[in-house]
């Protein structure tokens, strides 16, 4: 199930479902730890004596963000209840706190008590044992806490200058143990128990109640404040009552439109619909990146549900695509701290491995260390590369001499030695990794390409540096390993380069599959994207990773068997893609030499536009035939494609322009 809404701030995210429940959880580090596991938290309402959780079908929804803000703006209607709501979401830009602001407007011409039901379905960082929970009097409030992971959960309602805080009604339960469902289930009936304690596997419901005249509407807000401690939860509560709720989520509003326009230069030539797509998808990315630099690639836990595992990791390849769109988009304070993270991870004989937690550690994996009866490296070239890549494009667009300073030796020089060091002598192509798709080993063309955009880079801050005799090494390997990739990787019978080198029985072979990731040849700068080979690739992969359904876009491989939905692989070569769709687009636009041939690039992004949720969010995939969004949602790196496509449509426009 995707997540249609997400709010955060560098260390606590809320995700919300179709529905506009809470799903999600996660501090206090974005993608760890998720103190809900992808379970629904509900909300409810009784009225009359009838009672709907906000998962009915009874319910009509529309699931949207305010513009330009990480503030949520959803309208969801119940006519059997005869109510509806307004609900604005969002954590706080500066403290960790989560503000629910709930308008309820009555539809019926009589007066009315309308009870909103709150539940919290918690595991606190990952599991219910020894969760505690417990109704606290004189603050009127309840905490759920574990450890250093406090939750304190308080109701209000009225306006400014005259707030009256305190839950109506609550009850604490046991959940999942003797049959018991949880407390929850208690709310149905539109009353609470008023349990005040429970430990272990738990939940807890709290309610607050508005009197309602005949089409009248009020407004009651809940607040959910998180810390290490039961003082850390209070002092953000103390401020949140001082202040009252409005004061934070309208700062956190002007704070988010602030940044989101910060480096924002005129868009006046893109559609105004596109324009705010990219606004939004940049917000998307930021809920998505941890304060201390780990750039997660999804945190949509419902995945978890195929392999008990999720994409709440950083992977080095992911953040630095997502850093280099950050960075073409100004924004140079989230691209140090990734920066920083790669250095503090990095390896002592200088390559990334293949994914980690958002603290740093070492994620799970299935990259073997040991195949075919000797020691092998589990990892992904191309996540080291490009990290080198990525740094440069940094200094290029900031030229913060002092930062790169201190990564020159550690991170550039270390890794690009390692780089160097593994290349095969007979080739002068890297060694063989784990493809980008993290589903075979060889000799990728993307890897290859991923490399020489690395040693590139390496070379240009050796010179800066005034290692010249270092930049030549660097060179001369990166150049060596243009001429092999364009002699062993060209396909002169299919016309086009192929994906991998492969081992097989007799050595070594071409994998002819098309494979969407042979826009990095080009994309990283090792070819030209008019060059005539790249020009062939580029048109056979158009043509055979096309989805020829009333859906359309690209896929990412032929016979994608990821999620797949369809086995008619001449119609449907795979799911498609946001990214691989907005790759076409991206090679349209860096051939384009006229105004009317970028008109196929617009169309890809119209394309990728039409397929985001109500709100904005990208997922992953999306289905071939009924365009539902596939695997995880929202997908940082569909997001960070999206605002690069666009910033290269703009720039292309304006060379156009004055050429």
């Amino acid at each position: 199930m995707p997540r249609d809404i997400p709010v955060g701030n560098g260390s606590l995210l809320i995700n919300f479902d179709h529905t506009g429940q809470v799903r999600d959880i996660y501090w206090p580090y974005v993608g760890q730890e998720n103190h809900t596991s992808g379970q629904v938290c509900r909300m409810g309402v009784w009225v009359d004596g009838a009672f709907s959780w906000l998962d009915s079908d009874d319910w009509q929804r529309r699931l949207c963000y305010f513009k330009d803000s990480l503030i949520t703006d959803s309208t969801l209607e119940n006519s059997k209840l005869g109510l509806r709501l307004l609900l604005r979401d969002g954590v706080d830009f500066h403290e960790d706190l989560f503000l629910r602001q709930c308008t309820v407007e009555n539809l019926e011409k009589n007066n009315r008590q309308v009870r909103l039901f709150f539940c919290h379905d918690l595991t606190i960082s990952g599991t219910t044992v020894g969760d505690s929970a417990y109704y606290e009097p004189e603050q009127q409030a309840l905490f759920h806490y574990k450890g250093k992971c406090w939750f304190k959960i308080e109701l209000l309602r009225g306006w400014p200058g005259n707030w009256q805080g305190g839950l109506d009604q609550w009850a604490i339960g046991i959940k999942d143990v003797r049959d018991l469902e949880g407390s929850w289930k208690d709310a149905e009936d539109g009353e609470l128990s008023g349990n005040p304690v429970a430990q272990g596997s738990i939940d807890s419901v709290c309610a607050l109640h508005l009197d309602l005249e005949p089409r009248d509407q009020a407004t009651g807000w809940y607040s959910m404040a998180i810390g290490v401690d039961y003082a850390a939860v209070t002092r953000i509560s103390r401020s949140f009552a001082r202040k009252g709720p409005i004061v934070f989520l309208e700062r956190t509003a002007s704070y988010w439109q602030l940044w989101v326009t910060k480096g924002d230069e005129t868009l006046e030539q893109i559609p105004a619909n596109l324009a705010n797509l990219f606004r939004r998808s940049l917000l998307v990315l930021r809920t998505q990146i941890d304060n201390h630099g780990a750039i997660i690639a999804a945190n949509d836990h419902d995945i978890a549900q195929f392999n008990r595992d999720t994409y709440s990791y950083m992977w080095p390849r992911d953040g630095a695509l997502v850093a280099a769109t950050l960075i073409n988009a100004g924004y140079s304070e989230i691209s140090r701290r990734f920066f920083d993270f790669c250095h503090r991870v990095i390896t002592d004989q200088g390559f990334l491995l293949h994914k980690y937690t958002p603290d740093g550690s070492l994620a799970s994996s299935w990259h073997a260390w040991y195949a075919g009866g000797k020691k092998q490296l589990p990892i992904q070239e191309d996540e080291t590369a490009l990290v080198l890549w990525a740094l440069w494009r940094h200094f290029d667009r900031f030229r913060d001499i002092e930062f790169i300073k201190r990564h020159y030796r550690g991170l550039i020089i270390r890794a690009a030695n390692w780089i160097c060091s593994y290349v095969d002598e007979n080739t002068g192509l890297p060694l063989p990794s784990w493809d980008l798709w993290e589903e075979r080993y060889g000799v990728h063309s993307w890897t290859v390409a991923s490399a020489w955009a690395g040693l590139s880079a390496a070379a240009n801050f050796a010179q800066a540096f005034g290692e010249n005799e270092l930049s030549l090494h660097y060179q001369r390997t990166a150049a060596r390993m243009q001429e092999a990739a364009e002699k062993l990787l060209w396909n002169e019978t299919a016309g086009c380069f192929s994906r991998s080198l492969l081992p097989g029985p007799d050595g070594v072979y071409l994998d002819e599959t098309m494979d969407a990731s042979l826009i990095g040849l080009w994309y990283f700068g090792m070819f030209a994207p008019e060059d005539p080979k790249i020009i062939r690739t580029m048109e056979t992969m158009r043509e055979r990773l096309s989805v020829r359904t009333r859906v359309g876009g690209i896929a990412r491989y032929e016979n994608d068997y990821y999620h797949q939905v369809s086995d008619d692989i001449a119609k449907v070569p795979g799911n498609p893609w946001f990214i691989c769709t907005l790759w076409l687009a991206q090679w349209y636009i860096a051939s384009a030499t006229t105004q009317q041939q970028l008109e196929k690039a617009l169309d890809l992004i119209k394309w990728t536009a039409e397929r985001t949720l109500l709100s904005g969010v990208m997922a992953e995939q999306v289905h071939p035939f009924s365009n539902a969004p596939l695997s995880v949602s929202p997908l940082t790196w569909s997001h960070a494609t999206y605002a690069a496509t666009i910033l290269e449509y703009r720039q292309k426009m304006k060379e156009l322009s004055h050429g």
